[in-house]
């Protein structure tokens, strides 16, 4: 490796400024927050079981639709799973925070600056065809996902400006924008596509025919729109890598498509599917009753991670001259009863969330201290003012379900801001009355919308809920046709560059993004980009707190709920690692237990038979 290292060395320095002495790293993996778990020499990660039996099939559910195979562009909705076809650069245990080990990649390549990033193929690396993976490959993939992709990529890869050939094994990307520690893990997520069967066909139309890739599974057969198979590739070129080894012992995956949730509980009771996580409270507390649950035949467990829980809220478009005042945003706010309804709705099992970066020490605490000072007095007159004077915090209500001290603070708010009640109807300074359409796409989210419209009648605010399908939902979200939405705002340990699209002004008018609020702030876009500069740890650290304080005192969304454990309903059919990772369930590293397959068939012929 030293000798490796050496000639990586002679042929990339002349990228470092003249007189500039210039570190250059070369790893099996790579941490955004320290040392790696996993040595040079590691055989499996510590959450799987390396002699896993292979076999069987394992049936899932995904709702709606699906009309495409390309999951990398805008148009269409992608089916569930197609990623596993294909491979990327590097691949994330479930047992670390951001960290990566070599997949495609046998290693990765750093100078100390981060102003570029090489990596180097595996020589056995072959697409499901036979022909091996190539730089080309590489280069071909991250300049067709930039230019032809989802716009999310450009988003992403903003700060890549190119990637170029190195030799005929190690392929180097380039970066722009000053320091960015993300930029040489965010290259090695890259998905590599096949030039030669991409290059003949249109990428940005919506496909069915399966593509060819590299990964663990390939297409096996399609029913349009109502199901998808999978099949593991019996002579994949990386079942034998450390990263992989323990995983991917399913024979057949095979996913069935519901047209709602309902439908699918009933489906999985009757077990037409294997696993599910459950995300209502309602139906996890009591509608799993069944005498295959009192039997063993099904189980129910709550499996505990250590993941950050980011922000599930209520979101505003405001994009639309009624939100655009942060006083009517937090009048709205007042009016949603958190405790009232985990009491009443949810049987207690939630935490209320106060942080876009909730269970993380990345969250905003009490006031700001003099690192996050020093990203926020440049700001100071272009932020709100209660950022430096006051912590935080959501209503918190007295559980009645009608708390007059929320309503009387929310009457405050929308009197300052010019708002009246005019024959029991809130109407703004431009005349028109104040009405809210909330877009769902699952109804069960109906019965925690409805007692908040409640609420916001007393107000003078009238609501309304639109319940559509999956497509269409999809499509007015891409397109940002709505008042507002729940959105879910996932976070790692070490956010970075997927910050712009969450929140920053270039993403706010892109279709197809997840800057759902339609946030347009100066102020936001340079705490995001001081958060991708960071130099350390500490100053990442500062500079997220920073940009959680100024995200929550402009009353973007209404934050709802989080919950520190997976949900977890299966069929009794499965064998697993002793070890569960701290960031995931592990479903990867499950496989089929014969013994406990037949036991379930037994018992499930006696239930019926009974």
């Amino acid at each position: 490796m030293v000798l490796r290292a050496l000639v990586v060395l002679a042929v990339l320095i002349g990228f470092a400024p003249a007189g500039v002495a210039q570190t250059v790293t070369e790893s099996h993996g790579t941490s955004l927050l320290g040392a790696l778990k996993y040595g040079p020499d590691f055989t499996h990660f510590a959450y799987v079981d390396p002699e896993a039996p292979k076999g069987g099939t394992i049936r899932h559910y995904a709702l709606g639709t699906f009309d495409t195979l390309n999951p990398f562009t805008l148009k269409g909705t992608a089916a569930a799973q197609i990623g596993s076809v294909f491979e990327t650069l590097m691949l994330s245990p479930e047992d670390e925070s951001s960290s990566q080990y070599g997949l495609i990649a046998e290693s990765i390549t750093v100078p100390s600056d981060h102003t570029w990033v090489a990596f180097r193929l595996r020589p056995e690396a072959r697409w499901h065809d036979g022909r091996p993976i190539t730089v080309a490959d590489v280069i071909f993939s991250f300049e067709t996902l930039k230019t032809k992709g989802h716009p999310f990529y450009r988003a992403y890869y903003a700060n890549v400006a190119g990637a170029e050939p190195v030799d005929d094994r190690t392929v180097r990307f380039t970066f722009t924008g000053g320091l960015n520690r993300e930029l040489p893990h965010i290259v090695g997520q890259l998905a590599v596509l096949p030039k030669h069967y991409f290059e003949g066909i249109d990428f940005e139309k919506t496909t069915l025919a399966p593509p060819l890739g590299s990964g663990p599974y390939r297409v096996a057969s399609v029913d349009a729109g109502r199901s998808i198979v999978y099949e593991r590739v019996k002579d994949y070129w990386g079942a034998a890598l450390p990263v992989n080894v323990g995983r991917d012992n399913f024979d057949l995956v095979q996913i069935d498509y519901y047209r709602d949730d309902t439908a699918a509980v009933e489906a999985f009771k009757a077990h037409q599917y294997d696993f599910r996580i459950e995300n209502s409270a309602k139906r996890w507390a009591t509608g799993y009753d069944t005498p295959a649950l009192a039997k063993g035949l099904m189980i129910k467990e709550n499996i505990a991670h250590e993941l950050p829980t980011g922000m599930q809220a209520f979101v505003f478009n405001t994009r639309l001259a009624k939100f655009q005042d942060p006083r009517v945003r937090e009048a709205i706010g007042q009016g949603f009863d958190f405790e009232w309804a985990n009491k009443n709705l949810f049987y207690g099992q939630y935490t209320r969330t106060d942080s876009y970066f909730s269970n993380s020490e990345l969250a905003a605490r009490g006031l700001p201290g003099p690192a996050e000072l020093a990203y926020l007095e440049p700001l100071r007159g272009h932020i709100p003012a209660a950022v430096f004077t006051r912590e935080f915090s959501v209503p918190v209500s007295d559980g009645s379900g009608s708390d007059r001290r929320l309503l009387h603070r929310a009457r405050e708010l929308l009197a300052e801001a010019g708002w009246t009640v005019e024959g029991g109807k809130l109407v703004g300074p431009d005349g028109a009355p104040l009405v809210i359409e909330f877009l769902l796409v699952q109804p069960d989210f109906e019965r925690v919308v409805q007692p908040f419209l409640r609420s916001l009648e007393r107000l003078g605010i009238s609501g309304t809920i639109r319940t559509v399908d999956s497509a269409q939902y999809q499509n007015r979200l891409d397109n940002y046709e709505f008042d507002m939405v729940v959105g879910s705002f996932g976070q790692s340990e070490s956010p970075g560059n997927e910050q712009r699209d969450f929140w920053g002004s270039m993403s706010a008018d892109t279709p197809g993004g997840r800057n759902l609020a339609g946030i347009k702030n100066p102020a936001v876009d340079a705490l995001i980009d001081a958060l991708i500069e960071a130099p350390d740890r500490a100053a990442l650290v500062a500079a997220t707190r920073a940009l959680d304080r100024v995200l929550l005192w402009n009353h973007y969304v209404v934050p709802q709920y989080h919950l520190r454990t997976f949900r977890v309903a299966y069929w009794n059919r499965f064998g697993r690692p002793p070890v569960t990772p701290r960031n995931g369930v592990g479903l990867d590293s499950w496989w089929i237990d014969p013994v406990k397959d037949a036991a379930l068939q037994r018992g499930e012929a006696a239930l019926k038979g009974g």
